[in-house]
Parts: structure tokens; sequence; C-alpha cells
């Protein structure tokens, strides 16, 4: 199975868990970064976990790096099952989403306090995708 089929898979597993900023344990609750660093960690990848952000962010430069040091790529054209989306919510606000494939996402949603499936809300603009590269 290829690694980005890996990564949805578990990032699907994830679904439910409590939503918490900062969160990089499922038992404690996840953000997004926790989301993505924790279904790579079950796909057996070593994860650089990024720091240092809040909920909301004027200038997110500096933490862009994180997909390239994490095995992403940056890609156009359609996304693909396993790929991963910085989305813009909201003034000040990036976001992290898993593509489950087609115009589904999973995601460590703050309002609603906990990792969820939805399709991907077509008024949060797509700021960065990115694909897992699977290197064997």
């Amino acid at each position: 199975m290829i690694l980005a089929e890996r990564f949805a898979r578990a990032a699907e597993a994830l679904e439910g868990t409590p939503f918490r900023l900062h969160g990089r344990r499922p038992e404690t609750g996840l953000d997004c970064i926790g989301l993505v660093a924790c279904a790579l960690a079950d796909c057996g990848q070593a994860v650089a976990a990024l720091q240092g952000y809040a909920l909301r962010n004027t200038e997110i430069d500096r933490h862009l790096g994180f997909a390239a040091r994490n095995g992403f790529q940056p890609t156009k054209g359609s996304t693909l099952r396993g790929d991963l989306l910085l989305v813009v919510p909201g003034p000040a606000q990036h976001h992290l989403l898993v593509s489950l494939g087609g115009a589904t996402c999973i995601h460590a949603h703050a309002g609603l306090r906990r990792v969820v499936r939805q399709p991907q809300p077509r008024d949060w603009p797509v700021m960065r995708h990115w694909r897992l590269v699977d290197l064997a």
C-alpha cells in the first residue's frame, strides 16, 4: 500500500478524537498539526513536529517548511487521497486538511471540538497543496 493511502487511513482512524490546541496525543486531543503528525507516526514515519504557533497567525511563512520536513512536496491540480491542504478559513487563520479523495477531508475542527470528516468547505481558499512522497 502506498504511503499516501496509509496516511489517509491513519488520519481516518483518528476521527472523533477531541480537539486541543497544540495537542499531539490522541488520548488528550489533537489540533490540525497534531492530526498530521499522529497520522504520519502511525505510518511509521519520523515526524518533525511544528511548534510556536497560535490559533490565529498573521505570518506563517516560517512554518511552511513543516510539510517538506515531513515528506510532502508541493503539487498542483486535482486533490488526491492523502494530499495535505493548507486552507484559510478566516482572517489570520490557517488550517491543515487531509484529503480523503474527491471533495472529502478530515481535520481537527476547533469549533466542533473534535477531528471530523466532512466535505471540504468551498469558502476556505487553498493556500498550499502538498503530496506525500513515497520514497520506497
